[in-house]
């Protein structure tokens, strides 16, 4: 079994989750990629070995709850422990230049946003905890937004306030809200879990007129990932800063 750190990336095939893979690699952990396109997989595991990481990927698609028992048996089997989740994947199909649609905002797309965003991360890491737990300190790390800040968004002065993307930003502050509750739950465990906000970034979701490459991206999950056992536990953080609620 592994004596090395095993990290579990959804969504890691692109973006942020396989500039994430790539960081964690280069700090000597073994990576394993969820794809839902096996064929996507292999090449971001072709990418990252061009840069000397080391990774491995497992079809994973967050909305069949069936992919979450077969990435248990398969770390179970190949590992018998993870000491790194990151629920990685995400959705949006709200435009978030297009100014507040709360109340036409559909239920068909709270449904489909929350299935991803919220249930499928709960769901996963409820499924990989025992293997977690297996782990001499494990770090669960959930891919949040500044815009699951429920402070921020009722503050008129916040730089987000006019940026309201209804099913998007709720699903991340339940996101957030699993975060505190799981980390109060394992608060007396060697395990971590806090939300990550990457920033806004040139990914297909951020777009081209996103701030910060991908680089900076991954920086906070990277960070989150590898905490000393005198990190923060239950934390909304961007790089440095601690986020509001």
């Amino acid at each position: 079994m592994a004596a090395e750190k095993v990290a579990f990336i959804t969504g890691g095939n692109k973006g942020i989750g396989l500039e994430t893979a790539r960081q964690l690699g280069k700090l000597g952990v073994k990576v394993v990629i969820g794809a839902r396109d096996l064929a996507k997989g292999n090449e971001a595991v072709a990418t990252l070995k061009k840069d000397g990481v080391t990774a491995e990927t497992v079809r994973f698609d967050i909305t069949r709850a069936a992919d979450y028992k077969e990435v248990y048996k398969y770390l179970d089997q190949h590992f018998g422990k993870l000491d790194i989740l990151v629920n990685n994947a995400g959705i949006s199909k709200e435009d978030f230049l297009a100014g507040n649609k709360t109340s036409s905002t559909s239920a068909a797309l709270l449904h489909e946003t929350f299935d991803t965003n919220f249930f499928g991360a709960v769901e996963l890491t409820q499924v990989l905890l025992p293997l977690i737990k297996k782990a001499p300190a494990g770090r669960i790390v959930n891919l949040s937004s500044i815009l699951g800040s429920l402070a921020l968004h009722a503050d008129p002065s916040s730089p987000i306030y006019n940026a309201k993307a209804f099913a998007y930003d709720a699903s991340k502050s339940a996101l957030n809200a699993f975060t505190v509750h799981l980390a109060h739950e394992l608060k007396d465990t060697k395990i971590k879990v806090n939300s990550a906000h990457p920033g806004w970034v040139k990914t297909d979701m951020g777009g081209e007129q996103a701030p910060l490459d991908i680089v900076t991206g991954a920086k906070t999950s990277v960070k989150l990932a590898t905490l000393p056992d005198s990190g923060p536990t239950g934390a909304y953080i961007h790089l440095d800063q601690t986020l509001p609620w």
